[in-house]
């Protein structure tokens, strides 16, 4: 079980994602829909693994990354994007994120992203 902290700037895609966690034994520990309350709730919280959108108003997911790298270099992050750009799935590991999950997921796609990033 994982305690999890879910950023995204849609709240249908933050239940969502909260919703197929949980059924997957996992505690959400926070959600942020910005930047600003990702980097906040990551300090406060320390969650073992955070779910990254890339597109949120504001700083992009990859600036976001950065900052949580920056602040805890072996953090886990699963970046999460329905961009369709296959460059920008490269930045993103090369930055730090574990895993990169393409935008419609499935239930099964994010339980195996985590069990993947927290088993590595």
């Amino acid at each position: 079980m994982a305690k999890i902290l879910v950023v995204d700037d849609s709240a249908f895609t933050r239940n969502t994602l909260s919703m197929f966690m949980e059924s997957g034994g996992h505690e959400v520990v926070g959600r942020a829909e910005n930047a600003g309350q990702a980097l906040e709730l990551f300090k406060k919280l320390n969650p073992e693994l955070v779910t990254l959108d890339y597109l949120m108003p504001g700083k992009t997911g990859e600036v976001v990354l950065r900052e949580i790298i920056q602040h805890e270099p072996e953090a886990r992050v699963i970046m999460i994007s329905g961009s369709g750009d296959s460059q920008l799935e490269e930045r993103a590991l090369q930055t730090g994120a574990k895993v990169f999950v393409e935008k419609p997921f499935a239930k099964k796609d994010i339980l195996k992203a985590i069990d993947q990033v927290m088993n590595a």
